[in-house]
């Protein structure tokens, strides 16, 4: 099956995006954290979940993973590095915009890769490396 690191890192990639959705969704978490702790809990909770999918991205690679399981650990890893990578170029190209132009303009493109495409690679790709593993782990194929 797939290997200890792999497992521990898709595990705290899930993790840290659980714990950003409850910061988000639920009212008064983020708020609270963000009193208690101030924007570095709030911008670490980003950085960790970049992090954790750029060494997803480096673990499946750098084994030999084959199939749908490496696609679908691929997407997910991908996900979380773009959202970040995403957001900073939606607010870089936007604040150029507003100084070439002096006007309020908002980038929308990146904007969507961000809050729409990136969140829905990565629930699609956790779900699929899951389906898959379960479904390797029943018929007892490798993945690698």
């Amino acid at each position: 099956m797939i290997n200890l690191p792999i497992k521990i890192t898709f595990s705290f990639l899930v993790l840290v995006f659980i714990l950003i959705l409850i910061g988000i969704f639920i009212p008064g978490v983020g708020t609270k954290l963000f009193e208690i702790a101030g924007p570095i809990i709030v911008f670490s909770e980003w950085i960790v979940f970049l992090l954790l999918g750029a060494i997803l991205i480096a673990l499946t690679l750098r084994k030999k993973i084959e199939g749908p399981v490496k696609k679908f650990l691929l997407l997910t890893g991908i996900s979380s590095v773009g959202f970040l990578v995403f957001v900073v170029l939606h607010n870089l190209v936007s604040g150029l915009l507003n100084m070439i132009l002096n006007s309020e303009i908002e980038e929308p493109v990146f904007f969507i890769l961000a809050v729409i495409v990136c969140p829905l690679g990565f629930i699609i790709g956790v779900i699929g490396s899951i389906i898959e593993l379960v479904r390797q782990k029943v018929h007892g194929t490798k993945v690698y």
